[in-house]
């Protein structure tokens, strides 16, 4: 805002809700009909009349937009929630990011598109998370990079750093987890490597904060100077190749891509970039110009033309290293130098495995009977109160019924499970764990046809099913990506696993929950075995980076913990209290008949209650839905007066296993296409059934 015209009167008001010249302001609505103007100004919005509106003069402000991007577990995320709270979920094993996130921010006076790209090794994409992250950085609307090293790994990270420089964009180099380079005894000259490199380097500890101020506070003299970094050169003879390939590439308007360097190009072409080879090959016979020089290279280095440019790359980043560089003494013995020779070990490894899940399943469960037992007393309570206010039979005490069963659905049946679950998720990710994890199940993912890396989408199954998804894109493999995209819908999810411990843990006993847990690994194994036998496909073997241990950060583990409960608070739960309501006024107009009539033929085969039909309807919005409805449906949160064990056993077993929610309809429609959606929904339904009927007959035998 420049100035403020007009009366007095204008001005006095603006400046009392704290709007003063020189504040920045967003125009974020237009009303209809030439109503007012939505703006947003020190993170409120506030509604300007045309005739005030016209009163403000401003100045239009340019923006711009930043590329965090870097290798799998640098920081990226990490870095990225300082610029916008709290929108990226972050964790210590690879592949975390899967899908870019956006945030729109105001950094020195520029409006900033800031975007966390996946992580990546190379601008030589394998993976569909890499080729997200080369998409964008290729698309020419990226104003400037943000390139993220680890460095405690600094000769790696530099090739990727070398390759972002080829790009020609405006660049920053942020030096991350500097206290882990220390740890390790390594000491980093950061004006030595600006100076070979061209481009600003700064140190940060994206955990603390340390530095990281000052990375941004450079954002804007990089962008207003349009500063490049120093395109690196390899050796004499490889460069005689590289260059004339680059002109014969042409102009930018005849290129495959223009607004890529052709330098770029050339050596991608050189290194046989699959995406980029398929696209010149569709562009015409200019691919066959590109054969010779890389026959030239193979015949003057005895080795294919994409090695001799990934090694020579590999040698200039060691050189670089040894420049800047230099190891002052030998790492500090830590807990984390002797852990994995126990974590890792075959014996060992299995016994802290399962004792760590055993530990984890008595945490959530522990906490989650402390407090549910006391919520549902109380809000039983405030129940039988409520109707001896409200006249029997009436409308508006069905509706009152219907939202006190949401809000007391969501506080003393979800949150206490839901809450200490996420929280141990959330600590196990930070601790770099679950990579640890991945290693000692390969060699069971193997028998089931499966990759090691196929447990991290597992693992991320506990707590939703829509990232678990996404996650499989760290997969190599079509057939493994699809395969384990329908498999993870079977991991109960956060919800389902809320249902379990609020279920079968509270009513029956804690044992027959762990069970649950484990005919639930079977049934995924048995499946993931027979679905892999139907397309075998070679496996590119077990490749997975195994990132240092790091003690949670408790505000970090409780950000990314708020994170998620959020969502379930923001989305789920007001679902939940409509659902309620509708479920409420689905009864007094005594609709839920006809709806039980529909579903009859399947609640009657599992063996359950007539008016628990409406209840599986609604869990396919969201699975927290059903076991509300249920409480609702049965009209009681003791439902084991209303249920046997047996079909408290089916209930829980069918919800567990059958159909996605829609959300996850939605994520395997796009990742694996219709035809894997429809088939991971009738597969799960089959069976979620089967199951039921086995459990029907076996509490019938076996259990009064």
């Amino acid at each position: 805002m420049v100035l403020i015209q007009g009366g007095w009167g204008v001005k006095r008001r603006l400046n009392q809700m704290g709007i003063h010249p020189g504040d920045f302001i967003t125009v974020t609505r237009h009303g209809p009909l030439g109503g007012p103007i939505a703006i947003e100004v020190h993170g409120f919005q506030l509604a300007l009349g045309k005739g005030v509106a016209s009163q403000v003069l401003v100045q239009l402000t340019e923006e711009m937009t930043i590329a965090l991007a870097g290798q799998p577990n640098c920081g990226k995320s990490t870095l990225f929630n300082h610029i916008a709270g709290f929108k990226s979920i972050t964790a210590n094993f690879p592949g975390t990011s899967v899908s870019f996130i956006k945030t729109r921010t105001r950094i020195d006076g520029l409006t900033c598109h800031c975007i966390d790209l996946p992580g990546t090794y190379s601008l030589t994409s394998e993976e569909p998370a890499e080729r997200e992250a080369r998409k964008h950085l290729l698309s020419g609307e990226v104003d400037l990079i943000i390139n993220v090293a680890d460095a405690s790994l600094l000769s790696r990270s530099l090739e990727l750093t070398l390759e972002l420089l080829e790009l020609e964009v405006p660049m920053i180099l942020c030096l991350n987890m500097m206290d882990e380079a220390e740890r390790k005894g390594i000491e980093i000259d950061a004006a030595k490597l600006e100076e070979i490199l061209g481009i600003p380097v700064f140190p940060v500890i994206a955990a603390t904060g340390k530095g990281v101020k000052n990375l941004f506070a450079g954002v804007r003299q990089v962008w207003e100077e349009r500063r490049r970094g120093k395109v690196q050169r390899f050796s004499k003879d490889i460069e005689e190749v590289i260059q004339p390939l680059a002109s014969l590439l042409g102009p930018p308007e005849k290129r495959v891509n223009e607004r890529v360097p052709a330098r770029f190009l050339a050596i991608k072409l050189l290194e046989k970039d699959e995406p980029l080879v398929e696209e010149v090959k569709q562009a015409g016979d200019f691919y066959r110009r590109v054969v010779p020089f890389q026959e030239k290279l193979q015949e003057s280095h005895g080795a294919p033309s994409d090695e001799v440019i990934s090694s020579e790359r590999h040698a200039l980043a060691m050189n670089i290293f040894e420049k800047v560089a230099r190891v002052i003494r030998s790492p500090k013995r830590d807990f984390r130098t002797t852990l994995d020779q126990w974590v890792l070990h075959r014996v060992t490894g299995y016994v802290i495995l399962a004792l760590v899940f055993y530990g984890f399943f008595h945490f959530i469960f522990g906490i989650g009977e402390m407090v549910e037992g006391p919520l549902l007393q109380y809000f039983e309570q405030l129940n039988r109160n409520l109707e001896s206010l409200l006249p029997e039979g009436s409308l508006s005490l069905s509706l009152v019924h219907g939202v006190l069963h949401g809000i007391s659905g969501g506080i003393a049946i979800v949150l206490p499970y839901l809450v200490p679950f996420l929280i141990g998720l959330s600590l196990l990710e930070d601790l770099g764990y679950l990579p640890r994890v991945a290693f000692l199940m390969d060699a069971f993912m193997h028998r089931m046809g499966l990759h090691g890396k196929s447990v991290i989408p597992f693992i991320l199954g506990y707590g939703c099913s829509v990232p678990a998804v996404m996650s499989t894109r760290i997969l190599e493999i079509p057939q493994h990506r699809f395969v384990v995209s329908v498999l993870s819908t079977m991991i109960p999810c956060a919800a389902r696993i809320t249902i379990i411990f609020g279920l079968v843990a509270f009513f029956i006993n804690p044992n027959a929950a762990l069970a649950i847990f484990v005919l639930n690994l079977l049934v995924v194994a048995f499946f993931g075995k027979v679905m892999s036998s139907f397309s075998p496909e070679s496996n590119l073997g077990f490749i997975l980076e195994m990132p240092a241990y790091q003690v949670p950060s408790l505000p970090s583990t409780w950000k990314k913990s708020w994170c998620r409960i959020r969502e379930f608070i923001m989305i789920a739960w007001p679902l939940l209290i409509a659902g309620s309501m509708v479920l409420a006024l689905i009864e007094y107009w005594k609709l839920d008949l006809w709806i039980n009539y529909l579903l009859l033929p399947l609640t009657g085969l599992l063996g359950l209650p007539f008016s628990v039909g409406t209840t599986l309807l609604f869990g396919l919005l969201r699975k927290e839905l059903s076991l509300i409805m249920l409480t609702q449906a049965l009209g009681t949160s003791e439902v084991s007066t209303v249920m046997s064990h047996t079909q408290i056993l089916v209930f829980t077993i069918f919800v567990t296993f059958y159909m996605p929610c829609l959300a996850t309809v939605g994520v395997l429609w796009k990742e694996i296409g219709r035809k894997g959606a429809f088939l991971a929904m009738g597969l799960t339904l089959g069976i979620a059934t089967v199951l039921g009927l086995l459990t029907r007959g076996f509490g019938e035998f076996f259990l009064k």
